[in-house]
């Protein structure tokens, strides 16, 4: 990091500060991924995966071959890509990969899952949320704000405030309701600070969902 930005021009500052404890966050924390759901097509979902783990037999713990290394590499890039793709880049057959699959996913070391930009499910405002907490209540104010249908991330951190939130709302009214009425009935928040985020550039994930409004984002 020391040697890459000080290259880019136009910086004027950086403030860099460690992550100690996460307390919610990945692809499936924020809860409107699910909410977006009616009850009974979430419960419809339970059913089918109950169903699903019920029909197993027990999971056995596979050990990973080196084929595996080239395999799973193809699947962290795409993991949509074809057999018939994979079969091309790792030099297996179709059906050795069908079937070596098949058996890293009943051992439970391999799973996938979906991500999907929460513009789809209506959201226009992120905020990053800065809190400094008084040390004795961190652990409990964490624990009432994970509950909280607007977070997506909620972290302990070091620096000048000890606590960071990522906030997903559907309008900046949205987003002042939660600050004024949920937030402030905390009351062991000493000092807020709200960032909002204007545009993604960059996520953790190697693509981000391409349209002519965000053709420019990576």
């Amino acid at each position: 990091m020391f040697r890459e930005i000080p290259r880019v021009a136009n910086i004027a500052e950086v403030s860099a500060h460690r992550l100690l404890h996460t307390y919610l966050g990945g692809p499936t924390a924020w809860q409107g991924h699910t909410t977006a759901l009616t009850k009974d097509q979430q419960e419809q979902l339970r059913r089918a995966r109950d169903s699903s783990d019920d029909a197993e037999e027990p999971k056995l713990r596979a050990s990973l071959t080196p084929a595996d290394g080239q395999l799973l590499a193809a699947l962290q890039n795409n993991g949509r890509i074809s057999y018939t793709d994979l079969a091309a880049e790792t030099g297996q057959s179709s059906s050795t990969i069908t079937r070596r699959l098949a058996a890293l996913q009943a051992s439970g070391m391999l799973t996938f899952d979906v991500e999907i930009s929460a513009e789809v499910y209506g959201i226009t405002t992120q905020a990053l949320l800065w809190m400094s907490v008084a040390p004795a209540h961190l652990n409990q104010v964490a624990s009432t704000m994970i509950q909280h249908k607007e977070l997506a991330f909620l972290a302990s951190t070091t620096g000048p405030t000890n606590l960071v939130a990522l906030v997903l709302c559907k309008s900046p009214s949205e987003l002042h309701d939660y600050l004024a009425d949920r937030l402030s009935a905390l009351d062991s928040i000493r000092v807020l600070e709200t960032s909002p985020v204007q545009r993604t550039l960059k996520t953790c994930s190697p693509f981000l969902h391409s349209s002519p409004r965000r053709s420019d984002s990576a």
